[in-house]
C-alpha cells in the first residue's frame, strides 16, 4: 500500500517537476536580486515555493483523482484550450530547444575550451536525446536525482562558504518591496521559482511512476512538498551567493546565462579555481538536468496532445515513453533547434514565442480553477477554499508577469 511505502523511496516525480523547473535563468534572476536588494526579497522566495506547491499539487491531484490526463481536462473545458497549446507546444519546443542545449553547454565550454560553444550545445542535445530515446522512466528520475544531488551540493556548499548574515535574512521574511524598480524583482522571484510548462508535465511522470489512483494522493502530496521545499533552499543559496558574494564586492553580472559565467570568475578571485569550477560543475548540473526533464516530460504531454487529437484513448502506447508521437516530438526537440546555432534565432519566432510563454502560467492556473471545482472532479478532491485563493493569486501573478513579458516580447520590435 501507498501509506506503508517508506518516505525516502516516494520522492520521485515531484523531484524530477522541480530540477527540471530551475534552470540557469532562475539561477541568475536570483542572483542579481541577492546583489541588488541583499535579503529584502527573501520573502517572495518562500510565497513563490508556496504557489508552485499548490499548482504542481493541483495538477498532480486532478491526474489522481479521475484518472485523466491534464490535457484531457483542458479538452474539457473546450476547443480553445487545443488551439492555444497546440501552436504553442511546437513553437517552445524549437525555441526552447536551443536554449537548453546552449545553456548546458556555456558551463562545459569555459571548462574545456576544446570545442566551440555550439559543438557543446550539439553534444548536449543529443546526450540528452539518448538518455531519453532509449532510456526508461526509472532510469530517467535516478540521473535527475543525481543532478539534483550536484547542484544542490554545490550551491548549498557556496552559501555556506559565502557565510549568511542570519539577522538580515530572517529580516528579509517580512514582506517588502524595494521601491518602483523591484516591483517586477519581486514579482519575478515569486513566480519564477522551478518551472513553466513543465510544471503540468506532472501527472504523466505520476502515471509513468505507476501512482494513478487516488490512494497516492497523500504520497503525492509528500512528494511535491519535499521537492519544492528542496527547491526554495536552492533559491536561497543562491539569494545569499548574491547578496555576500556579488552585492559586496560590488560586482554587476551579465544578463542572460552568462552571468552565472561571470559568477564563477567571481568565485575564482575570491575563493580559488577549484570553488570556481565547482560551480561550474553546478551549474551545468542544473542545466542538463532541464534539457532531459522537458526532453521526457514535455515529449510526453505532446504526445498526449496528439493522440487525443487523432482520437486515441488515454494510456495507448503511440501516446507513451517510447510511442511513436512521444518520439516525434523528441526529435522535434533536439534536431530542428540547433539551425538557430547556424541562423542565429528569428525575431518573429522569439516574438510569437514570448506571446505564447507569457500566457502559459495563467492559463495553467486559471484551468487548473476550472478543472478542481463543480462535476470534473470527485467532491472529495475537490478545491477547498484557501486552494482556491491560493490559485486566483497565481493567476493575478503571473499574469501581470506574462503582460510585463509580453511587453518585454513586443516593444523592442516595435521600436526597432
Amino acid at each position: 500500500m501507498a501509506d506503508e511505502t517508506p518516505r525516502w523511496k516516494i520522492v520521485g516525480p515531484g523531484l524530477v517537476v522541480a530540477a527540471t523547473g530551475v534552470g540557469a535563468a532562475d539561477m541568475v534572476a536570483t542572483l542579481v536580486a541577492g546583489s541588488q536588494f541583499g535579503y529584502q526579497l527573501l520573502w517572495a522566495v518562500v510565497v513563490g515555493v508556496i504557489l508552485k506547491i499548490v499548482l504542481v499539487e493541483g495538477a498532480g491531484r486532478y491526474t489522481l483523482a479521475t484518472g485523466k490526463t491534464i490535457f484531457e481536462g483542458w479538452r474539457s473545458l473546450g476547443r480553445w484550450t487545443t488551439w492555444y497549446f497546440g501552436p504553442y507546444i511546437l513553437i517552445w519546443g524549437f525555441v526552447y530547444g536551443a536554449t537548453a542545449m546552449s545553456s548546458a553547454a556555456l558551463p562545459l565550454a569555459a571548462l574545456f575550451p576544446v570545442l566551440p560553444l555550439w559543438g557543446w550545445a550539439i553534444l548536449m542535445g543529443l546526450a540528452g536525446f539518448a538518455m531519453v530515446w532509449f532510456g526508461k522512466y526509472a532510469t530517467f528520475e535516478k540521473i535527475s536525482a543525481a543532478l539534483v544531488g550536484i547542484m544542490f551540493v554545490t550551491v548549498i556548499g557556496l552559501a555556506a562558504i559565502a557565510v549568511p548574515n542570519i539577522p538580515e535574512m530572517l529580516t528579509g521574511l517580512m514582506p517588502s518591496i524595494p521601491g518602483q524598480s523591484g516591483i517586477f524583482s519581486t514579482l519575478a522571484l515569486a513566480g519564477g521559482v522551478g518551472g513553466t510548462i513543465t510544471l503540468a508535465a506532472y501527472g504523466y511522470w505520476l502515471r509513468e511512476k505507476g501512482w494513478y489512483t487516488p490512494k497516492w494522493m497523500r504520497v503525492m502530496r509528500i512528494d511535491n512538498s519535499v521537492a519544492y521545499i528542496m527547491t526554495g533552499i536552492f533559491v536561497i543559496a543562491m539569494l545569499i551567493v548574491g547578496a555576500e558574494v556579488l552585492r559586496s564586492a560590488g560586482v554587476t553580472v551579465s544578463a542572460g546565462d552568462e552571468g552565472l559565467l561571470d559568477l564563477a570568475d567571481v568565485l575564482r578571485a575570491r575563493y580559488g579555481d577549484f570553488v570556481g569550477t565547482a560551480f561550474l560543475v553546478g551549474f551545468w548540473a542544473a542545466s542538463f538536468s532541464s534539457i532531459i526533464g522537458a526532453w521526457n516530460g514535455v515529449s510526453l504531454m505532446f504526445a498526449d496532445f496528439w493522440g487525443n487529437v487523432r482520437k486515441k484513448e488515454s494510456g495507448h502506447s503511440d501516446t507513451r515513453v517510447g510511442g511513436k508521437y512521444f518520439k516525434f516530438y523528441l526529435l522535434w526537440l533536439t534536431f530542428p533547434p540547433m539551425l538557430l546555432f547556424i541562423l542565429g534565432k528569428p525575431i518573429g519566432l522569439i516574438l510569437v514565442y514570448g506571446v505564447l510563454g507569457s500566457l502559459f502560467m495563467p492559463f495553467l492556473a486559471l484551468t487548473l480553477l476550472g478543472l478542481l471545482n463543480g462535476r470534473r472532479v470527485p467532491k472529495q478532491w475537490a478545491n477547498r477554499t484557501h486552494t482556491n485563493v491560493a490559485l486566483g493569486i497565481c493567476a493575478l501573478l503571473f499574469g501581470v508577469l506574462g503582460v510585463q513579458q509580453l511587453l518585454q516580447a513586443v516593444l523592442p520590435i516595435l521600436g526597432g
